[in-house]
């Protein structure tokens, strides 16, 4: 019994972490976001809620200069308020903003923000479990192999999610009439924005997919609904 101990411990202290960060993200939107209210995206966002048979798609802007857009676990769709600025300032095109309010939708429909959370959990207890059992047969450094493995496990996982909403995102595009067109120049903005930041780390340890893999994945996309008759926008 003693030696499924740490591996107990480690599944608790998951739960116990899972709570938590469900409960410091709702707290967190909930005091720092507001519901977006802008005409022209309204007009777009009603063309994607017609196109899934949705009275409406609410939106909300989160309070925080990084750009980005994020799925709650709660379901809620929410766009940064340096994302949004970067809008008004005509960086970015209604129609862009449109296609990352359909990639959230995606990790919402296809499941990904409540998974992500739960995931989160799972990662840490999977790391504890790592460092305790590799701490014993390799001291000192069993703990950095077990988080390096666990990291490694995490950005495969989250490459696919990406991967998946980006197919959702590009369905409900074409099926609204935007297009996939806006969906590929944001990729292109968004590596000159990053590329700084992300620097030249390894494809497979990064969270999201390359620029250029995410837009040629749509190109994909494309060309099998061409060859079965369906418009591309």
């Amino acid at each position: 019994m003693l030696k499924f101990t740490p591996i107990l411990l480690a599944v608790l202290y998951a739960l116990a972490m899972y709570r938590f960060s469900v409960w410091r993200t709702k707290r967190e939107l909930d005091q720092r976001s507001t519901e977006l209210a802008d005409p022209r995206l309204k007009r777009l966002t009603d063309r994607m809620a017609a196109a899934l048979d949705l009275p409406r798609i609410r939106v909300h802007v989160y309070e925080i200069d990084p750009v980005n857009g994020l799925a709650a676990p709660d379901g809620r769709i929410f766009i940064t308020r340096g994302f949004f600025r970067k809008y008004q300032n005509g960086e970015v095109t209604g129609e862009e903003l449109a296609s990352v309010i359909a990639h959230e939708l995606g990790h919402v429909a296809l499941g990904h923000s409540r998974r992500r959370m739960i995931d989160f959990s799972g990662q840490n207890a999977l790391r504890t479990a790592l460092a305790m059992i590799l701490s014993r047969f390799i001291p000192f450094i069993g703990v950095y192999i077990a988080s390096f493995l666990t990291t490694l496990l995490a950005a495969r996982l989250s490459r696919s999610d990406e991967y998946e909403a980006d197919a959702y995102a590009s369905a409900l595009l074409v099926k609204s009439g935007i297009g996939t067109e806006p969906q590929k120049s944001l990729f292109s903005k968004l590596e000159a924005l990053t590329q700084a930041r992300a620097g030249a780390a390894p494809a497979w340890l990064m969270s999201h997919p390359k620029t250029q893999e995410r837009i040629k994945a749509i190109e994909v996309l494309e060309a099998r609904w061409s060859a079965a008759g369906q418009p591309i926008e």
